[in-house]
């Protein structure tokens, strides 16, 4: 079964901390402090150590040359308007080549890349780069039960106090970016706290406004690609629906012999009918024409059916090892980000589970959920009229952004990749347009 990386999604205990420790970091001012002086590359390990309520976990042996590459641990609070919730250790990672070039803030939305990837922006630039592991993702876990504190605002609040701390030694030119779920938090940021980084690069970022109005998604993957194709995928998902006995059976037998079980979803069936669905949005969200060619027609076998049901849909997901991992996700989705829909008519007599896909789902039931209706068209409103020096890069095949944000500040603009999914990057873009794309990111570094 395909192992999922949480780019291709739409999708530990913490170290406890002291709230003086923290009161003394917020409390320093933004200049280099005493003791943390901006470091040559020899002395970048000890000015880290310097910094206060830093912790330098581990220095890996395996950046490219030129840069060092260290994991990092800083306080937070767990709620940025009362310091008396207690603190967490938040997972960093920093990928340094020298105190005079730029520095590229980044997130994946998710749990952190330990591994030493550069972002598009820190590579055009050849900048410094610091990643911030999401709240509630992997190791940076406030303690306590459900997640009252996740919200977009004490996120954001968690970037502008790690931009704070480290202007101490980077003090030239900064730049904030995120794909996805990452671009989302990124524009967040930038909402709250518009002036902590001179430009913003979002790839393939939703804005999903109104979660009671998913007729942009709908009407997307009712038009996406040619009729014939829309159609074969739509056969193959009742196809499946119809196989449901044998395919669940396989599913299940999988779950049993890696020891997981479907607890969080409720069941191996609710889980299969969830991917069905899903695998119509998430098949067009990464195709490519060679992908397309190969739906599988009515002649498939129901092995050739469960493999391209797990390549598109990634059925590991849905088990509790794997969705355990996400449930902040979904939490996020069902109080704040909001969701797209699936077209249902063409399977509505297979379907057993009213509702499956929708974010409550995938939260146990013992955390409380409300939505917040004015979280995202707060959003939208900021970044439609003061929304300055942001550059959004979208593909047209892509149904995550049927709703995309449409910048109005100076300075900014949106970009399309013709034919471009979920993946595109600055370097899909037509000459023209990768051209003004780069263009701007080298202005706003201070290097144009």
């Amino acid at each position: 079964m395909r192992v999922w990386t949480r780019r291709r999604l739409l999708t530990s205990a913490a170290t406890a901390v002291s709230a003086a420790g923290l009161a003394a970091t917020t409390a320093l001012p933004a200049r280099a402090a005493a003791g943390a002086a901006r470091p040559g590359t020899g002395h970048i390990a000890d000015a880290l150590r310097a910094l206060p309520g830093l912790r330098l976990i581990e220095e890996r042996q395996d950046a490219e040359p030129g840069y060092r590459h260290f994991v990092l641990g800083v306080r937070q609070p767990v709620d940025h308007t009362n310091p008396a919730a207690g603190t967490f250790e938040q997972r960093l990672t920093l990928l340094h080549t020298a105190a005079d070039r730029p520095m590229v803030l980044t997130t994946t939305g998710y749990h952190a890349v330990l591994t030493p990837w550069r972002s598009e922006p820190t590579i055009l630039l050849g900048a410094n780069q610091l990643q911030v592991e999401h709240r509630y993702f992997g190791a940076s876990l406030p303690a306590g039960p459900g997640y009252a504190h996740l919200t977009i605002r004490q996120a954001a609040d968690d970037h502008h106090r790690v931009v704070r701390l480290f202007r101490r030694l980077y003090p030239g030119a900064w730049i904030s970016t995120g794909s996805s779920k990452g671009g989302m938090a990124s524009v967040y940021h930038r909402r709250f706290h518009p002036h902590d980084v001179d430009g913003t690069v979002v790839y393939s970022a939703p804005n999903n406004v109104d979660d009671r109005d998913d007729s942009a998604y709908l009407r997307f993957l009712e038009t996406v690609g040619t009729a014939p194709d829309r159609e074969a995928v739509k056969a193959a998902q009742r196809q499946m629906l119809l196989r449901r006995a044998e395919m669940v059976a396989r599913y299940e037998a999988w779950a049993t012999s890696r020891g997981d079980a479907f607890r969080i979803i409720g069941s191996a069936d609710q889980a299969f009918e969830i991917a069905v669905l899903r695998v119509l949005f998430m098949f067009w969200q990464r195709a490519t024409p060679t992908d397309v060619a190969a739906i599988p027609g009515p002649e498939a076998t129901t092995d050739e059916l469960y493999a391209w049901l797990d390549e598109w849909a990634g059925l590991s997901l849905y088990a509790d090892t794997a969705a355990r991992r996400y449930v902040p996700y979904w939490y996020q989705i069902g109080t704040q980000l909001g969701y797209g829909d699936v077209p249902t008519d063409h399977v509505a007599d297979l379907l057993r589970h009213p509702d499956g896909i929708a974010a409550r789902t995938f939260v146990p039931r013992d955390i409380p959920m409300v939505f917040d209706p004015e979280a995202m068209p707060d959003i939208d409103r900021w970044v439609r009229r003061h929304g300055s020096r942001l550059l959004f890069v979208y593909g047209t095949q892509d149904p995550s952004v049927a709703e995309y944000f449409r910048p109005g500040g100076a300075d900014s603009r949106v970009l399309w990749v013709p034919g471009g999914n979920h993946g595109v990057d600055i370097a899909d873009l037509s000459p023209a347009d990768r051209a003004s794309a780069q263009e701007a990111l080298s202005r706003w570094a201070g290097q144009g």
